[in-house]
């Protein structure tokens, strides 16, 4: 069993847990080969900042504070007591090779630190996937990847969620997460990484084209995880969260995580392995 080298999450933003009416054969190819939740649980408010702030922060909004307001108008610190997994990454490896790719720019301008050496590019989803997708092939020594795609959210607040049209924006979401996976594979990096596939919030709940209740809609998102050490169709123990991501992060990098964190292990998803399981 090979070590795990690197982490790839790719985040499509506003698809909720719709992935399951969409037609999307990239995605079934990884539910096939790892561990996938369609029921899991994202932050409050339901928020892009907010949500993907405590994925890559690992707590909770009232703890890391980012707002679509604040992440769009100030750099996150460098100093927070609440790191991103970037940040306690670049700190157990000087060294490794990080990026960012989001279509949504505050990503890189507000919620991942500034200083901290992680490459970051911001542009349209297809184009962004293109953009990985090489970065990859350019670097095969990566150590930490996290890509955000965001049609799918905008064609929910165009057309509403859950629906036809956004359905296909979930579809080329998939389209373009082939792009990075192909990568993967002709580069022979497949085989030693692990990927995350998640959404920050769903949709349609309270309000058929918009999102921050608590509605099931807005709050039930999907989760799933591939790669070495990973159970193939585990049944993940107690409410997966969004939070816990990064938890999951830094134990497949091997690295302790930080005290202030609320992110917790999913158990089982290690569960054949609990020499990764326990540091």
């Amino acid at each position: 069993m090979k070590p795990i080298a690197r982490v790839i999450i790719i985040g499509w933003d506003g698809a909720g847990n719709f992935v399951t009416s969409a037609n999307t054969p990239h995605l079934d190819r990884l539910v096939r080969m790892g561990t996938f939740d369609f029921n899991a649980q994202t932050a409050m408010p339901t928020i892009s900042a907010q949500c993907w702030g405590s994925l890559l922060h690992g707590v909770a909004p009232d703890k890391h504070g980012l707002t679509n307001e604040a992440a769009s108008s100030h750099a996150y610190p460098d100093d927070s007591p609440y790191p991103s997994i970037f940040r306690v990454v670049r700190e157990a490896y000087p060294d490794a090779v990080l990026a960012a790719f989001s279509a949504w720019s505050p990503i890189n301008d507000g919620i991942i630190e500034p200083s901290i050496g992680v490459h970051k590019v911001s542009m349209k989803d297809r184009d962004l996937s293109l953009a990985a997708a090489a970065y990859i092939r350019e670097h095969p020594e990566l150590k930490l990847m996290y890509v955000q795609l965001d049609w799918p959210d905008s064609a929910g607040h165009r057309h509403g969620y859950n629906t036809p049209e956004q359905l296909r924006a979930i579809e080329e979401a998939d389209e373009h997460t082939g792009f990075i996976l192909d990568a993967l594979e002709q580069t022979g990096l497949l085989d030693d990484s692990m990927l995350i596939l998640v959404s920050d919030h769903g949709g349609g709940g309270a309000d058929p084209r918009d999102h921050g209740s608590d509605h099931p809609m807005d709050k039930t998102i999907f989760w799933g995880c591939v790669g070495p050490s990973i159970e193939r169709g585990a049944s993940l123990q107690g409410t997966m969260t969004i939070t816990d991501t990064a938890a999951v992060v830094v134990r497949a990098l091997g690295i302790e995580a930080p005290a202030s964190w609320e992110a917790m292990l999913p158990e089982g998803l290690f569960a054949k392995y609990p020499g990764l399981a326990t540091l």
